[in-house]
């Protein structure tokens, strides 16, 4: 499928909206669930002082991923790009999407003023694709948290941390 990475913009909030919904179903989707993905988040990642969001748009106009981190706000963090997440419609998944979208945004945070010099995301150790899509773009492991979520159905997950020096 052929997708184009863009900035995001408040015109795409419920497009942003209708693939975290989608992907927050799925069973190692997102850490949100479908019922924490409001307007109000969607417009605040959109629309963050110092953040950076990118959506993948087919030839249709549809988006088919996006991708947000924000710059850390306390002055000796403030080289740091974190919070990354990045969410693709499942039935878009296996494409690419999520790679071009991380590399998009990799070379965004290059160049970035001051510049970003850390990117660092946390994945829930059952998502085993994506940290073998972390692992492949650079990013290193570099710790555990163990029992950092927990599922209402009362089961926990590790979530492991990534970083990438750039």
């Amino acid at each position: 499928m052929s997708v184009t990475i863009r900035q995001a913009s408040l015109d795409d909030v419920a497009g942003i909206m209708a693939v975290h919904k989608a992907a927050a179903v799925q069973p190692v989707g997102l850490a949100r669930t479908p019922e924490e993905i409001t307007e109000t988040y969607v417009r605040g990642v959109v629309d963050a002082p110092g953040g950076v969001c990118l959506v993948a748009v087919d030839a249709d106009g549809a988006i088919r991923g996006e991708i947000h981190a924000r710059r850390e706000h306390i002055a000796i963090f403030s080289h740091v790009l974190g919070g990354v997440t990045v969410a693709v419609r499942p039935d878009s998944q296996g494409q690419g999407i999520g790679s071009r979208l991380f590399k998009a945004l990799i070379a965004e945070a290059r160049s970035m003023t001051p510049p970003i010099l850390r990117i660092e995301l946390a994945a829930g150790a059952g998502n085993l694709d994506a940290i073998r899509l972390y692992e492949r773009l650079g990013f290193q492991h570099e710790g555990r948290q163990p029992r950092r979520g927990l599922y209402p159905d009362g089961r926990f997950e590790d979530d492991i941390l990534m970083g990438m020096l750039l």
